[in-house]
Formats: C-alpha cells, sequence, structure tokens
C-alpha cells in the first residue's frame, strides 16, 4: 500500500507549514513513531513522526518549500516492490493529476518529548483510537483501557495527561519546578536588540510563517472595540530589590510578571477573556511576555500559574522559555495559553508605548523605561525619582476604564510600597 504523508496541523491556528529538514531520505526505511521531517509552523519548529511503518518512496516538498495543512508533501511505501509505483504518484502529485491508486494515510503526530501533543489527527479513525506514542506508554503502564477516553488535544486526540487524568493521577505541570534553595548565579545578560537581515534596496522579502501569523493576529485585533488606559509608576524600591537578588538569576521580567500576576488575584475580570457565550474566567493566570525574534516576527511565551510560581524559578523557566523561543523549540502550549500579556520595551529605552490587543485575551501592559523624573514630594519640596510609564490596552466588552485604572492602581501600589512582597 502507499500512503500519502500529509502536512500536519501543528496548532488550531495553522494554515500552511514549511519544511526546516528531512530527516529521512528517499529509499530509507521507516518505523512507525519515528521522526521523518521537521516542519516550521506558525510559532515552532516541531519534530514529525510517521504513524505507519514502510520507507519513504518520494518527498513531494522539499525542504524551504510550503504546503497546505493536509496537502501530501511525501509518500510512504509499505514494501520495497512499491518503491517504483509510489514515485510515479510523487510525479503525477507534482504536476497536479489526481491518482487514484492507493489510500491516504493520517496526518503525521508531532513529537513533544513527554509535554502536551499536538495533531491534526481525529480522535478515531474507524475503530481504531487516536492517541500519542507517550499515551500508549503510560496506559499500558497503568491499564488503562483507551477506548473508554475522550482525548483533549487538538481534534480530539487522546493525549498523556488524558491517561493520567483517567488513571488517577496528577498531570505533570510544564514549568521548570524551583529547587528547595535557589543557588546564586552570574547577573544576566542585557536582552539582544532584534536584528534584521541585510536587504537590497527595492528589495520584497516574502514573509516567514512566523510573521504571517502575526499579521493574522494582529488583523483579528482590529475586530475588538478596545481603549487604553496609561498609569505613572515609582520603581524605586523595585530597582532597589533588584540589585539585590539579581545575582541570583532573578530577572526584571520575572518581577514585572510576578506583580502583574499578584495584582490579577484582585482583578479577575482583567485576566478573563470574551467569549460568544460569555465572559470566559480561566483557572489559573498565565502571563505572557513578547519576545522579538531575530529573524523577523513575534512570539509570546507563556509562565503559567505566574502567581503560585516563587520569583527564582520564574526567572529560570522565563530563560529556558526565551532559549527555546528563539531556537523555535517551544510546544504550543507555551505559547498559545496566555491570559495576559506583558510587553516590555523599556529594555530598549522606550519611554512609552501602546500595544495591540493579543487575540483571546482581554488585556495586555505596555511597559516603558524607568528613568530618573524631577518631581514633587509629599512635603511640598522637589526631589528625583525613578518612574517608569504602563499602558494598558483593554477589551472594552469585558473591561471598562474603572476596571483598568482599579487594576493598574493595586499594580502602582505593589510595586512602589511592596516589592519585597514578590520574592515570597
Amino acid at each position: 500500500m502507499i500512503r500519502e504523508v500529509f502536512m500536519p496541523a501543528l496548532s488550531s491556528t495553522m494554515t500552511e507549514g514549511k519544511i526546516v529538514s528531512w530527516v529521512k531520505s528517499p529509499g530509507d526505511k521507516v518505523e512507525k513513531g519515528e521522526t521523518v521531517v521537521v516542519v516550521e509552523s506558525d510559532k515552532a519548529d516541531m519534530d514529525v513522526e510517521s504513524f505507519h511503518a514502510g520507507y519513504l518512496a518520494a518527498i513531494v516538498v522539499d525542504a524551504g518549500g510550503t504546503a497546505p495543512v493536509g496537502a501530501a508533501i511525501a509518500l510512504l511505501a509499505e514494501s520495497e516492490d512499491e518503491m517504483d509505483a509510489a514515485k510515479q504518484k510523487a510525479s503525477e502529485l507534482e504536476s497536479g493529476t489526481p491518482s487514484e491508486s492507493s489510500s491516504p494515510a493520517p496526518a503525521p503526530a508531532p513529537s513533544t518529548n513527554g509535554t502536551q501533543e499536538a495533531a491534526a489527527a481525529p480522535e478515531r479513525k474507524g475503530d481504531r483510537v487516536i492517541a500519542s506514542p507517550r499515551a500508549k506508554k503510560l496506559a499500558k503502564e497503568l491499564k488503562v483501557d483507551l477506548a473508554t477516553l475522550q482525548g483533549s488535544g487538538p481534534y480530539g486526540r487522546i493525549i498523556a495527561e488524558d491517561v493520567q487524568s483517567a488513571a488517577g493521577q496528577t498531570p505533570a505541570p510544564t514549568t521548570t519546578a524551583a529547587p528547595p534553595a535557589p543557588s546564586p548565579a552570574p547577573s544576566p545578560a542585557p536582552a539582544p536588540r532584534p536584528t534584521s537581515t541585510p536587504v537590497q534596496p527595492g528589495q520584497v522579502v516574502a514573509m516567514n510563517t512566523l510573521q504571517q501569523a502575526v499579521v493574522r493576529n494582529m488583523v483579528a485585533s482590529l475586530q475588538v472595540p478596545d481603549f487604553r488606559v496609561g498609569y505613572t509608576i515609582t520603581t524605586d524600591n523595585l530597582d532597589k530589590l533588584y540589585k539585590q537578588i539579581k545575582s541570583k538569576g532573578v530577572t526584571m521580567t520575572a518581577l514585572l510578571v510576578k506583580a502583574v500576576a499578584i495584582a490579577l488575584q484582585k482583578h479577575p475580570l482583567v485576566n478573563a477573556s470574551y467569549t460568544e457565550n460569555g465572559i470566559s474566567y480561566p483557572s489559573s493566570i498565565n502571563v505572557s511576555v513578547a519576545v522579538a525574534m531575530g529573524d523577523g516576527g513575534l512570539i509570546t511565551p507563556v509562565l503559567q500559574q505566574a502567581d503560585r510560581a516563587d520569583i527564582y524559578s520564574l526567572s529560570r523557566t522565563w530563560k529556558d522559555l526565551v532559549d527555546r523561543a528563539r531556537a523555535k523549540k517551544l510546544q504550543p502550549e507555551e505559547y498559545n495559553s496566555g491570559t495576559f500579556t506583558l510587553s516590555n520595551l523599556g529594555m530598549f529605552g522606550v519611554d512609552r508605548f501602546d500595544a495591540i490587543l493579543p487575540p483571546g485575551q482581554g488585556a495586555i501592559l505596555a511597559v516603558g523605561a524607568s528613568r530618573p523624573q524631577v518631581v514633587a514630594t509629599d512635603d511640598g519640596l522637589l526631589g528625583v525619582k525613578r518612574q517608569m510609564q504602563v499602558n494598558m490596552t483593554s477589551d472594552h466588552r469585558i473591561i471598562y476604564g474603572a476596571d483598568a485604572a482599579a487594576f493598574l492602581k493595586d499594580l502602582a501600589d505593589l510595586i512602589e510600597n511592596d516589592p519585597q512582597s514578590l520574592t515570597l
């Protein structure tokens, strides 16, 4: 039997993918569950496994090429005797001539190294249950019948967390656990400035998949009636705390995320999002932080349950997320599970700016640089204090001006008067 290998849907927003590299070459034997190709989705590069054993007979889309989700990108022959027929079919696919000699195979499943899997497969195909390799392994170990489970992965696929829940186990968290006592670490290097690829004057450069995803999200944001509220926050005490603990690996980004997460505990509406059925209140506070990619585009790694993590593990997790984001190794839940977004251009010296509301969230906070300012003190004298400007963009369908103002007031009070609580 000759099977078509399809471009998988690695995320719910993915419409096409780019072939980064082929792990297997034409003629190579392929085992079931073995990585065949690396595909660039809208946010990350992911290994794609084969659902079937056989021989990679022909590659339809070469490395560097793109294909819509569901399009054939290669052909897999069940035996070596079918190689020639598969190559003939590949020629027909490339020329656009339809072939009726074989049955299509399900799209390959991306390998996620034990975290939540993303795939384009339905929950069942005929009488066969569709589950990730790790889910099947866990089901065997825990003696769980996969046929009785309802998959929670994209398109109904059974994932490892479904098996753990059925067995009465608590799924392992995706964030990095904190050790009992944080050890000192060297001061983090300043965040690198985004770089751009040199181009020739008059040249038109095609957007990569990440840039195209940003375009789609920004266009979707235009449909939301939003508004902006600004606030001036004095950062003297926060800056003092940062100098005390930065040698332990704590970053200013982690401090700001922690402060935002604690403020969101008091204002669940700001952490919520609009749906056609009403206001959706998430079960956790997951703060996304915008990161510029060196080759163009923007990604928002997510610090999950940021209000519950200590500042040291939060900083380590953030460093790991940024490193893997720039290497395009994030899993979907690590960049699409945010409930509130923080965009910090202050590290680049920007005084103030407005941020565009991400789809599916109720608010985003734009943070400017902290600078010395001459201000009037409470006793009527002049003094110098470090201050930063923050501007919050909110979805006016669920968040009103008073809600945004109350949240910013509590955030400012925390940063100005009680930053030490961020380390508790």
